[in-house]
């Protein structure tokens, strides 16, 4: 397998839909998914419940030679919350990155420790993140990606904290996000000779709250209104309302379902965070 990132684990049980969507017939589409899975456009691995689907990471529509396998990879891009990498060369669109690249370093070496919210979030906006109303990053907070950034109203990370976008970072409402916590868009595929990437979309909903120094690995989605306890890792999805920690990110209980507080991280008396 080659550089990927995560799409989802029942592609082929959306594939009537997406036939129909395409105006394709569906022995075209399975035609197309199968092309894909040989080509290295898509990929697959685990098994049952585990199984999980991938396109490439790589912006590789151009290249690809099958009519319908380019248009369903087109299709699939539309899915992931992020601008896949570019083929670099001597064009627009490698200056773009190159550039984006750039304003990301700027924020983390420089802009990222002015004690003030409005120049932070100016900056964060103006490299393409959506940040809502009321909602702050703290000083000394990394942003990687940021124009795959999306944060709703009235959340607040904290101090230290590593924010990888990269591959898509999708952040709800009054969501309280502690100092130190790490959210990390990929890793690297542990069997390949080549060190492929691999990445996915982190989707964080309304009312989540994460303790301090936990991290939140790529490819999860934190339910609304679901606690991450101080010092857990997260590489797997967590239901809405339940309080996980400890080894393994357990079960610990769950949370009221009733949920009407403001996290409130951006008045007064947080101006210099």
């Amino acid at each position: 397998m080659k550089h990927r990132i995560l799409h989802s684990s029942d592609l082929p049980d959306r594939l009537p839909g997406l036939a129909n969507e395409m105006g394709v017939s569906l022995e075209d589409l399975q035609q197309a998914l199968a092309w894909s899975l040989a080509n290295e456009v898509i990929f697959e691995d685990g098994a049952g419940e585990g199984k999980r689907f991938w396109i490439s990471s790589i912006d590789i529509e151009k290249r690809i030679e099958q009519p319908v396998a380019r248009r369903l990879y087109h299709r699939l891009k539309q899915d992931i919350p992020s601008d896949l990498v570019p083929m670099y060369g001597k064009n627009w669109i490698t200056l773009k990155d190159r550039w984006r690249n750039a304003w990301d370093m700027a924020y983390n070496i420089v802009i990222n420790k002015i004690p003030s919210h409005h120049v932070r979030l100016a900056w964060l906006r103006l490299g393409g993140a959506k940040i809502g109303k009321g909602s702050s990053l703290w000083r000394n907070t990394e942003v990687l990606g940021m124009h795959n950034l999306i944060i709703g109203e009235d959340t607040v990370v904290g101090w230290h904290c590593v924010v990888d976008a990269r591959a898509g970072l999708v952040i709800g409402d009054h969501v309280a996000i502690a100092s130190h916590v790490l959210i990390i868009a990929g890793s690297h595929d542990l069997q390949a000779p080549e060190f492929w990437s691999i990445s996915g979309p982190i989707y964080i909903e309304d009312y989540v709250w994460i303790g301090t120094r936990a991290l939140i690995g790529f490819g999860t989605r934190l339910g609304r209104g679901s606690v991450v306890t101080a010092n857990t890792v997260i590489g797997k999805n967590v239901a809405p309302y339940k309080i996980v920690g400890g080894s393994g990110a357990k079960i610990m209980g769950e949370r009221t379902h009733d949920l009407t507080y403001k996290v409130g991280g951006k008045g007064l008396f947080t101006l210099f965070h």
